[in-house]
């Protein structure tokens, strides 16, 4: 095979996102506080950018205002310096800008230091003002630990039990003592360590350090328990039966019958098979609504979207007379031009953001109007492709449009995802969301003979006979989903004839 080195050219045709539409789709996929955080970024990174600053006393002027955001004049819609030109357009235009702004956004807005300072003390304040984060399982555990008067090699191996224990995982110990032990260990190392064990099981919260289910259990249970012989059977030899729902079984086995089964069974439910997870934290996000749905004074819903914790921004007037100053130094002026580049991209693109998240919006609650005046049985089945074709945009937009994004409805807020579902069809030919299937199975769960539950076969019947054909391995699916168990182990069996 001959190699041969040299130069060929080839034609090819490619797509490449230009700055300004990577900028615009990052702004549309943030929800209203992350905009405001990039918007705060924004500004100390470009001093160009200024916020329209309203007096809170003053009263409401919208209006009298002579035009919304989205009627602005021509010479305010589009501001981007032209490198390669004269820009000589673009000059006019600015200087017609700065003789129609008010007098308010002049360069006395510019950020002071004092008011930077007094910034950075409401964020201080914020921070030592927040919530502390809550004790863990294992700090609970060494500070319980630290007041027990025992053998320091004890409290020395009882320490690194404890350090092994995840809330994640309900407080359960599954490293073996042995690996808890140095090398070479010998038996009294094994029994000190058995003894710190029992050590950390003594402490709070009961069942902690447990290495079965079994055993977490029958720490909890107590001679003085009304049942405690039947409940220390139960556990120690048919804890699989119960959770099967075999009491024929264990009847056969132990001797009991099944009333004192199901007794003890209920006995045992108060009990914590996860004794750590109280421990463990919890994320709640703070929801805020990007959407506002508001019904007119002929029904319908109008969406409106909730921005007004986001700044109008303007481009600062002191320096677009540095611009125009004939004293500008030619570096000045290239750093002027680069940085009103940016900030006019920034505000195109939160203007874009305000017409897009709205029609968005708007299409969906027009599709959505029985879920939204009836209740989640009435969701329609809704693809991102349908509103994407009707507001005619691309359906990456859609998607992000609707990321991370709440709307406040009459039915609580609800996150934009949530009105867009995937369904089936009916013998007549109807569309019927997933939602309303689920909701159904859940019906005729709720309504069954608990002394003969329903198996997955015969709720595909009782599904088809109320229009809905769905395969018997959907409704499995969506049964586990629903945390709903099998028939075997819904079945009561004290309802059962003998």
């Amino acid at each position: 095979m001959r190699m041969s080195m040299g130069l060929q050219a080839r034609q090819l045709q490619t797509q490449k996102l230009a700055p300004r539409m990577i900028q615009s789709m990052e702004i549309l996929q943030l929800p209203a506080l992350a905009l405001q955080e990039r918007i705060e970024q924004e500004m100390n990174e470009n001093p160009l950018l200024e916020q329209q600053e309203l007096d809170p006393l003053a009263p409401d002027e919208t209006d009298d205002e002579p035009a919304s955001k989205d009627a602005r004049s021509e010479d305010e819609k589009e501001l981007v310096v032209d490198n390669d030109h004269d820009n000589q357009e673009d000059f006019e235009r600015l200087q017609n800008m700065i003789s129609e702004l008010p007098s308010t956004f002049d360069d006395s807005f510019r950020r002071s230091a004092n008011r930077m300072q007094e910034e950075a003390d409401r964020r201080h304040d914020l921070m030592a003002n927040a919530v502390s984060r809550p004790e863990s399982l294992n700090d609970f555990l060494l500070h319980q630990l630290a007041e027990m008067d025992i053998d320091d090699r004890v409290e020395q191996i009882a320490e690194r039990i404890i350090s092994t224990l995840d809330a994640r995982d309900g407080g359960y110990l599954r490293t073996p003592l042995a690996d808890l032990l140095p090398a070479g260990h010998t038996p009294d190392d094994v029994a000190l360590a058995e003894k710190a064990l029992e050590v950390v099981q003594s402490l709070e919260p009961t069942g902690i350090a447990a290495r079965t289910l079994s055993e977490c259990l029958l720490m909890q249970i107590k001679p003085s328990f009304p049942h405690f012989e039947e409940m220390q059977t139960l556990i120690e030899s048919h804890l699989e039966d119960l959770a099967e729902n075999r009491l024929p079984q264990i009847a056969k086995k132990t001797g009991y019958s099944i009333e004192l089964i199901q007794t003890v069974r209920e006995e045992l439910h108060v009990l914590n098979p996860k004794p750590g997870a109280a421990f463990m934290e919890t994320y709640v996000p703070n929801v805020t609504p990007d959407i506002i749905l508001e019904e007119d004074d002929s029904g319908e819903y109008q969406v409106r979207l909730d921005d007004d914790r986001v700044p109008t921004l303007y481009i600062s007037e002191y320096y677009r007379n540095r611009l125009q100053d004939p004293k500008s130094t030619p570096e000045e002026r290239e750093f002027i031009k680069n940085k009103i580049n940016g900030a006019q991209w920034l505000i195109d693109s939160i203007e874009q953001r305000r017409s897009t998240l709205t029609k968005v919006a708007q299409a969906i609650v027009e599709h959505q109007k029985k879920f939204l005046d009836e209740g989640p049985e009435a969701i329609e089945p809704l693809k991102m492709q349908q509103i994407a074709d009707k507001v005619g945009v691309h359906v990456t937009t859609v998607s992000r449009a609707v990321d991370d994004k709440w709307m406040q409805t009459p039915r609580g807020i609800l996150p934009l995802k949530r009105f867009f579902v995937g369904g089936t069809q009916t013998e007549d030919g109807e569309d019927v969301a997933w939602d309303t299937i689920r909701l159904k199975l859940q019906e005729l769960i709720d309504k069954e003979d608990k002394s003969d539950p329903h198996s997955d076969e015969r709720l595909v019947e009782e599904l088809k006979k109320a229009g809905m054909t769905v395969a018997r391995r959907t409704v499995t699916k969506y049964r586990k989903r629903m945390g709903i168990p099998s028939s075997r182990q819904r079945r009561d069996w004290s309802l059962v004839k003998k």
